[in-house]
């Protein structure tokens, strides 16, 4: 990953709805939520979450699928393990061995 695309990333999730709705989508996994569960829940109007997608998505975070009348937003995880792979490349000093172990899903 490169720096530009961190600070993209990182842009994108400070923000506190959009750090709430990636926390979210991954917790709903693959199969992700409609737009409108989204909405409903956080209680953020169908404009302002149009928005927050869309800079969650321009920063490669969530990907969105069409599922007839809906749109379903997923977490991109091979994007967020590369965030998170760079935010700790050189982490310990380059001793892996003093690095906790990562949680996996």
């Amino acid at each position: 990953m490169e720096i530009k695309d961190a600070v993209g990333a990182l842009s994108a999730l400070a923000q506190e709805s959009r750090l709430t709705i990636f926390r979210m989508l991954v917790q709903a996994g693959d199969a992700g939520l409609a737009a409108g569960v989204l909405g409903e829940t956080l209680g953020i109007p169908p404009a302002t979450l149009s928005f927050h997608l869309k800079e969650l998505t321009r920063a490669k975070l969530v990907k969105s699928r069409s599922a007839g009348r809906y749109v379903i937003y997923s977490a991109n995880y091979p994007e967020m393990d590369k965030l998170i792979d760079y935010l700790t490349e050189n982490c310990c000093a380059g001793d892996a061995t003093q690095c906790a172990p990562r949680k996996t899903c």
